[in-house]
């Protein structure tokens, strides 16, 4: 059943996903929100450019669930909340799961579940205990015929980066995402490396399990669209990006460019002129 809900997330055409994640409000930072306080528009907009898969908590789902036909994008179902964002870590750090989380997936209708990987500068705690939510959940969606979709996030220091950087070091990278795969990913999610062109590497640790790559921070058109257009050439199975679409000025125009590039196989150029339309 794993395999029949993977269907549903890669595209028939090109084999590839583009998930759009708009998770972002359940980690209680305000940053987090802009361009998605009115979360049902935000989603409704994305939708409209026809991504693959919308990346939501069960507070949201039901946004995406309740659009009529067929044609809806696939749910990425966010399992997990932590708190540690921003730019110092708290006194008491915590990456929970919510309860029965592969049952409520199967229930909202979910393609997978996304699962955090944290290795973060100054809590080891907060590793072991996402090895522990991932431990929990693997027999349950083993059980339910629900993806389980690691997401391996090797953080900069807080303090020096403001929470939530992304450390593109490919030697702290890759035994992260081994990790993942060890502990029984379906799918990976993993950070981009600061030099794209040795991004192979962490496809070829990955083995046979899909690595899709995280957009990290918000940087300009022109360098999201060549950082993806070099992924897919390292071979990556897809992106799932959030603050570059949800936070861009034209979230619909943005979304068509990076779908041209990762499912037509569009160059960085001339995906661009998706971007002059509304």
């Amino acid at each position: 059943m794993k395999a029949y809900r993977l269907n549903r997330l890669f595209n028939a055409k090109s084999g590839r996903c583009f998930d759009v994640a708009i998770d972002h409000g359940f980690f209680n930072q305000h940053g987090f929100l802009s361009s998605i306080e009115d979360a049902a528009g935000a989603i409704a907009t994305v939708v409209e450019a026809a991504p693959d898969a919308v990346q939501l908590t069960v507070g949201q789902a039901r946004h995406l669930q309740s659009i009529r036909g067929r044609g809806k994008p696939s749910l990425v179902l966010r399992v997990d909340v932590a708190n540690i964002y921003g730019k110092q870590l708290p006194d008491c750090t915590f990456s929970s799961m919510i309860a029965d989380a592969a049952l409520q997936a199967v229930q909202l209708d979910a393609a997978c579940v996304c699962v955090n990987l944290f290795q973060i500068p100054g809590a080891p705690e907060v590793h072991t205990q996402c090895i522990d939510n991932i431990l929990e959940l693997k027999p349950e969606c083993d059980y339910y015929g629900i993806p389980m979709m690691v997401e391996p996030l090797v953080f900069r220091a807080n303090e020096e980066a403001g929470g939530y950087m992304v450390d593109g070091d490919e030697e702290k990278i890759l035994p992260l995402v081994r990790q993942a795969v060890e502990l029984g990913a379906d799918i990976v999610k993993a950070d981009p490396t600061d030099d794209v062109s040795v991004y192979h590497r962490v496809v070829e640790i990955a083995g046979d399990v899909p690595v899709l790559v995280r957009g990290g921070g918000k940087v300009s058109d022109e360098e999201i669209l060549k950082r993806t257009e070099e992924l897919i050439n390292q071979g990556v199975a897809g992106i799932v990006y959030g603050r570059n679409v949800i936070q861009h000025e034209n979230p619909g125009g943005i979304t068509s460019a990076l779908m041209a590039v990762v499912h037509d196989g569009a160059s960085a150029v001339d995906a661009q002129q998706f971007l002059k339309r509304k």
